[in-house]
């Protein structure tokens, strides 16, 4: 896939890894970006400085009306990149454990498979293209402080696996991405600041994915090591053509 000329779509476009992704994707060549947002407003900087390139579109993840407006609008895209998401942070024995779960997989998985289905057709008619998910290294390990963020990440990189599959016979390309700790907002007030990367990192192995037609790209120093020491593993079996049963 080239990225030149591209349509794209982005979630979570206004800020963090997904505001840096979509001005990636424009300084590479993309003729537009649908920036995908909650709150319209909250595209107009990104669109003031890529003028009619960028085109801000309302997307909740928990709305599914707003998916399926957003994928008749975006139809021409070739790209879609899911980067919105949501972190909670809970131990297993908190409390409001159940209560975080529930909020982290509404957005991070139910949010993934409302986002998969409105555009799976949109990706079919535009010859294919590419899905790209942004997961994180949380979905391979669990850090109890995060457990329930890390369960609803887990289930989001087992449907990943699933659509890889799935979409095959329709030419899509779809890239499992899973950055390290990241410097955005989210990561901010989890605390993980003292330890983060660039969000420039996740755009860079988003780009090296799609030249490289990769299933799985790992952001950022921790997450390499980490995806070193699991590439065998995904190969021989996450990426391997098992028979079911």
């Amino acid at each position: 896939m080239q990225l030149s000329n591209t349509k794209a779509i982005v979630t979570g476009a206004n800020r963090g890894i997904g505001r840096v992704i979509a001005e990636t994707l424009l300084e590479h060549g993309a003729s537009t970006v649908y920036a995908a947002v909650r709150d319209i407003e909250s595209a107009e900087e990104l669109a003031s400085a890529f003028g009619s390139r960028v085109i801000p579109v309302q997307l909740d993840l928990t709305d599914a009306e707003t998916i399926s407006c957003a994928a008749a609008k975006a139809s021409d895209v070739n790209l879609v990149v899911n980067n919105a998401g949501v972190l909670r942070t809970s131990t297993a024995l908190s409390e409001d454990a159940i209560e975080n779960l529930k909020f982290e997989m509404e957005g991070n998985v139910y949010g993934l498979l409302r986002v998969a289905q409105a555009f799976a057709p949109v990706l079919k008619a535009n010859g294919g293209g590419a899905f790209v998910q942004i997961n994180s290294i949380v979905s391979m390990k669990c850090f109890p402080d995060f457990s329930t963020y890390c369960a609803s990440k887990a289930a989001a990189y087992s449907i990943t696996q699933a659509l890889r599959t799935l979409w095959q016979e329709q030419g899509t390309q779809v890239i499992s991405v899973h950055p390290g700790p990241i410097l955005t907002d989210m990561g901010d007030a989890a605390g993980l600041t003292p330890v983060a990367e660039p969000p420039s990192l996740v755009a860079d192995a988003i780009l090296a994915a799609i030249e490289s037609n990769q299933f799985h790209a790992f952001a950022g120093s921790m997450a390499e090591q980490l995806g070193g020491a699991y590439r065998a593993f995904a190969t021989n079996v996450v990426e391997a053509d098992l028979a079911e049963g």
